[in-house]
């Protein structure tokens, strides 16, 4: 996987739009259609993110093509690299495991799944029924977001997507959960 180095620019210039911020590229794939996938897609595409959801239900995929730019039914139909990010926006899905053993076996950079972090993960159990080794599960990080104490979509979608960028430039963003 090849590094993307961002040159340094004033931040004060950047943030009032001259001059325009380096684009990098970076994929972000949503799992599952939902509210947290609704603001996660306006707030990605914003940062900069080619976004795309994934949506096994036809019905849930008929209704995000409304306000995702990309909606497909299986992970390997939009993850082709490894600059990629996923995010299982729902943990109580009947296909959990199987959508994540497939985002296990595409090229990425990163795989969560939101929950809370006070229970263990339904993927874990999910994931070693359909026989995937141990190591690979524990790629899947749970939770997912910085820990602002969000409660609401639109606080979520922030939470993660300011979590992803943290980590995807090596800042310690705060995804510790211990306090």
């Amino acid at each position: 996987m090849t590094e993307t180095v961002i040159p340094s620019l004033d931040p004060c210039l950047v943030a009032h739009g001259a001059p325009d911020a380096p684009t990098v590229a970076r994929s972000l794939v949503l799992i599952y259609a939902g509210e947290v996938s609704r603001h996660l897609t306006s707030m990605a595409a914003a940062c900069g993110y080619r976004v795309a959801v994934v949506e096994p239900d036809p019905e849930r995929r008929a209704a995000a093509a409304a306000w995702a730019p990309t909606v497909v039914a299986t992970v390997p139909e939009v993850v082709t690299d490894e600059g990629t990010d996923l995010v299982a926006t729902d943990h109580h899905r009947d296909d959990l495991g199987i959508v994540l053993r497939d985002a296990l076996a595409a090229p990425s950079r990163w795989i969560g799944v939101m929950g809370n972090p006070r229970d263990q993960g339904p993927h874990l159990h999910l994931l070693q029924q359909l026989g995937v080794p141990s190591e690979e599960i524990f790629r899947v990080h749970r939770p997912v977001g910085l820990n602002i104490g969000s409660r609401r979509p639109a606080e979520i979608a922030v939470a993660i997507l300011a979590g992803l960028l943290a980590d995807r430039t090596g800042k310690p963003g705060g995804f510790d959960f211990s306090a």
